[in-house]
């Protein structure tokens, strides 16, 4: 009896199979196209999805080693020595640029000496390190975010796009009853499948595609709560260590 009923099953799958297949073989130009377009939408989609994951992941795995060999150093330049090593951190780029606007204050005479208090520069002086640690770190974020307008602007669009080739799906399978006189399941079946297909089609390209995009978005806040916290920490040792105050 089970076996049966798996035979059965398997007969039922392989029938909804061909008739899906057929009926977009079948469809209008019109829906074709639309399917098409959907169809693009996704694999772009995936294609960023596994891009955008891994970016993420190496960041992620990067910056933990990175912020703790920066608060066990002894100086700022020995972390600037070792930032080669720490290729994939986007907190060692903000450091790297930090520390870089750091030395062209000193090689301007803004920066104090150690040795000669009275040649410490004025309070201003910082304003260009805060500067070049918002841009890098204004950097970095975009560098993340990138991509992700293609993931929020398919979840918001591909439903509507799987919609209009519902409707259109339907428009047609109501001009074949006028066109037959005939109101039977066997003449609007055809294009209330292509409809439904359309639809399908929309909402697969559209789930997984704003699931991602709010996944990522909150795995790009924490890193950004990661640099903007370094940032202040970075200034703030710089105030501390060089400049009058």
């Amino acid at each position: 009896m089970s076996q049966a009923w798996a035979v059965a099953n398997d007969g039922v799958s392989v029938a909804v199979d061909i008739n899906a297949w057929e009926a977009i073989l079948s469809a209008s130009i019109i829906v074709q196209l639309t399917l098409l377009v959907l169809l693009g939408l996704s694999v772009v989609c995936w294609a960023i999805i596994f891009a955008k994951k891994r970016h993420l992941h190496l960041l992620r795995e990067a910056n933990a080693p990175f912020l703790e060999f920066f608060w066990k150093a002894k100086s700022l330049d020995e972390i600037f020595e070792a930032v080669k090593e720490y290729p994939n951190s986007n907190v060692a780029r903000v450091f790297k640029n930090g520390y870089l606007e750091l030395r062209k204050l000193a090689d301007s005479h803004l920066l104090a000496k150690e040795s000669d208090k009275e040649s410490a520069p004025q309070l201003h002086g910082i304003d260009n390190l805060e500067r070049a640690l918002r841009k890098s770190s204004d950097e970095e974020i975009a560098a993340m975010e990138s991509r992700l307008s293609i993931l929020a602007t398919t979840g918001s669009t591909a439903p509507f796009i799987g919609l209009f080739g519902t409707v259109w799906g339907i428009m047609g399978a109501f001009q074949k009853i006028g066109a037959t006189k005939m109101a039977s399941l066997a003449v609007v079946a055809p294009g209330i499948s292509e409809a439904l297909i359309a639809t399908a089609v929309g909402l697969a390209a559209a789930i997984p595609a704003t699931i991602a995009y709010n996944h990522f978005l909150t795995d790009i806040r924490r890193l950004d709560l990661e640099i903007s916290s370094f940032a202040s920490d970075f200034l703030n040792i710089a105030k501390r260590n060089f400049f009058q105050g």
